[in-house]
């Protein structure tokens, strides 16, 4: 008697490429072990094989996710121009496409979900986060040391600025009436230009 065949597992980038794709398409709320299972041919049994529960499933999706934005900015900051241009990319690449972005989206389910998450995830949130500060604050300490930007504390500056993004981008990410996208880039270009390069 023959031993049947036994479908491989897809590998795991598929399985998180297959989620961001349904977050995508048809919400968070229609992202659930059976329905992603479904998408990637495998059951929802097996999937909690593998990522355990839904929380580390939707915790590995970010990282997954930030893993891509983190090469794009990399990109971004390493390109020539000056300080102020790879700033304004670095702000255009934070913000939200709009309503329903699904990284922003999926950022703010596992903030929710953080409340309750062990010290373990907390860490890797925090991982997540510390290289966005860490490439602001390095963006910022080059301009003000080659002089396009005014002496400001970068660390400080950067907490400042990372905060005023996290608030309008939820607002672009909810849909809140009259926060688009637009109008966030707009606030924040008024804000750089009043903290950085006033009296240069």
């Amino acid at each position: 008697m023959s031993t049947p065949r036994r479908t491989p597992a897809p590998p795991r980038e598929q399985v998180l490429a297959a989620a961001m794709d349904m977050i995508a398409e048809r919400g968070l709320e229609k992202l659930t072990m059976a329905a992603l299972g479904r998408e990637v041919g495998m059951s929802s049994g097996h999937l909690l094989y593998y990522f355990h529960s839904k929380d580390e499933l939707l915790l590995q999706a970010l990282e997954w996710s930030e893993g891509r934005l983190g090469a794009e900015r990399g990109r971004l900051l390493a390109r020539g121009g000056t300080a102020r241009e790879r700033l304004d990319a670095y702000v255009d690449l934070y913000v939200p496409d709009g309503h329903r972005d699904p990284h922003w989206t999926l950022w703010l389910e596992v903030w929710n979900r953080s409340q309750t998450a062990d010290e373990a995830a907390r860490d890797r949130q925090a991982a997540i986060e510390g290289v966005w500060h860490r490439d602001l604050v390095a963006l910022i300490a080059e301009g003000v040391s080659r002089g396009e930007f005014r002496r400001v504390d970068p660390d400080r500056f950067a907490t400042r600025l990372r905060a005023l993004l996290d608030g309008f981008s939820i607002h672009v990410a909810i849909g809140l009436r009259g926060t688009g996208r637009a109008q966030v880039l707009g606030h924040v270009r008024e804000f750089l230009d009043e903290g950085l390069l006033a009296d240069v």
